[in-house]
């Protein structure tokens, strides 16, 4: 009896065991496989970061990489956009697009020049810059074509730019000119009067708070701001006059800010043909290729860039400039 008791019981702790065991042997293999997937799960984000990091790596590389393999032995058009809000802090700055011209000048496959732009103009500065560094590029290299091709608007200091090519292209459709100086702002001071506000402003200087939009404006300062705004007018006019010449059918509205249709353009003399990038390339300077000569900053400076810019922004918008419109 004793026997037997002793049996039943040795069974049930083998069967308890074995029981045991296959509950430990089926959660080691759940771990293990949970682990082999998190591996795989691991190693394949891993990867598609590795490409992803591979594919924007070449596309930084690429403009380079095309200038260096992307021409034929019968030379190349230099392509260089002129895109966007022309400012020290945009990517349409006069350095970035005056490094671009210069290497596209020293690259010895280059037939041609073409600026394509799209630009509703910016600062009459950075404009400056980029208009004698073309004019200084014909003085030196009086063989080298620089064509300006309009997409949609090239007003203003972009117009002021385009003026120094040997030609400006354009569609029918394309808004071109505005030559004009513009500066605007506000006036708070019927708002505050009537909301009860007061100003409180300390100056060390006369006019050192000219134009502030929560003071009533002063003729004299008005006046003063009205002669340096058509000063920078006639610099603008001067240089159109310079880089169009005898081309320009003048009339009383041409230099009043006004825009004119490509259309209407070629008509007036401000623009000289129609016709895109390619048109350009392949039938007026001769190439089949194109190679973008654009400058394009690192991806950390544009981020810095971007960053430096918004803080920028806070602090500018409490100060009003002047640009070509």
């Amino acid at each position: 009896m004793d026997n037997q008791q002793d049996n039943s019981n040795s069974l049930g702790v083998s069967k308890n065991s074995h029981w045991e065991r296959e509950i430990i042997e089926k959660i080691a293999l759940a771990s293990i496989t949970e682990q082999t997937r998190a591996r795989r799960w691991g190693v394949f984000f891993k990867s598609m970061m590795l490409v992803y990091l591979i594919a924007v790596f070449v596309a930084a590389m690429y403009p380079s990489l095309e200038k260096d393999f992307g021409s034929d032995s019968k030379g190349h058009t230099a392509v260089i956009n002129l895109v966007g809000m022309i400012a020290e802090n945009t990517d349409a700055n006069a350095a970035d697009i005056i490094a671009s011209l210069r290497n596209a000048v020293k690259d010895k496959s280059t037939k041609g020049i073409i600026l394509h732009a799209n630009s509703p103009g910016g600062s009459p500065v950075q404009s400056n810059y980029v208009f004698e560094e073309i004019r200084n590029i014909k003085k030196e290299h009086p063989t080298l074509p620089i064509y300006s091709v309009v997409s949609d608007i090239c007003a203003s200091g972009c117009y002021y730019i385009a003026s120094a090519s040997d030609k400006i292209f354009v569609n029918p459709s394309s808004l071109i000119g505005s030559i004009g100086v513009l500066m605007d702002g506000f006036g708070f001071v019927d708002s505050m009067q009537k909301l009860g506000i007061e100003r409180r402003l300390l100056t060390a200087g006369s006019h050192k708070a000219m134009l502030d939009p929560f003071s009533p404006p002063r003729q004299d300062e008005t006046q003063f701001m009205q002669g340096l705004l058509d000063q920078v007018h006639q610099q603008f006019i001067s240089a159109v006059k310079t880089g169009r010449g005898d081309r320009l059918k003048e009339t009383p509205d041409m230099f009043s800010g006004l825009v004119w249709t490509g259309e209407e353009g070629v008509k007036l003399g401000i623009a000289d043909d129609f016709g895109n990038d390619d048109y350009v390339a392949k039938n007026i300077i001769g190439t089949e290729h194109q190679v973008d000569f654009t400058k394009q900053g690192r991806l950390i400076d544009k981020l810095a860039g971007k960053l430096g810019a918004s803080f920028g922004q806070t602090i500018g918008s409490l100060v009003q400039g002047i640009t070509l419109h």
